[in-house]
């Protein structure tokens, strides 16, 4: 089972591919405070809400000088239909192998209609501007995550 990460903790470094075979990695949001969140399947019912309220308050987010990138095991082309059909304005990184998300502490046993089996972990990470964790929360609900977490950080909705 992989370690979740607790505030005061160095986030890990990675590099993952974007939708457009971008290399982005984390030391390229070095400077500024930055929410990672990792969501289990893009399209699906729940990652997409929780997308689009991302999406929708970007712009709040961004005036508190949040930047913000979303993680999933997807492959870079259901990424890219994500994106495309939701209008999403923020990178989205496919994490095909799971390796970020294990280091993160978001890979590991789920339990879902009395079945367990190891997955995507739906979580948030907020790192600040040395890239340091101010802000893990891990089993995070996809409806009304977005308005919560920003009473977390204190952004006046």
């Amino acid at each position: 089972m992989s370690h979740k990460l607790s505030v005061g903790d160095v986030a890990p470094d990675f590099s993952l591919q974007n939708s457009a075979d971008e290399t982005i990695t984390l030391s390229d949001f070095r400077g500024k405070k930055t929410i990672v969140y990792f969501y289990p399947k893009a399209s699906t019912p729940g990652c997409t809400k929780q997308a689009c309220d991302f999406r929708d308050n970007l712009s709040s987010l961004t005036a508190e000088g949040y930047s913000v990138i979303g993680i999933s095991p997807d492959a870079q082309q259901a990424i890219q239909k994500f994106e495309d059909k939701e209008s999403l304005n923020f990178p989205l990184l496919s994490d095909a192998d799971h390796t970020v998300a294990e280091a993160y502490g978001a890979w590991g046993e789920k339990k879902n209609y009395g079945k367990t089996y190891v997955g995507l972990i739906r979580s948030t990470i907020v790192l600040d501007e040395e890239g340091k964790v101010t802000l893990a929360q891990y089993n995070v609900r996809a409806t009304g995550h977005v308005a919560k977490l920003r009473r977390d950080l204190g952004i006046d909705s």
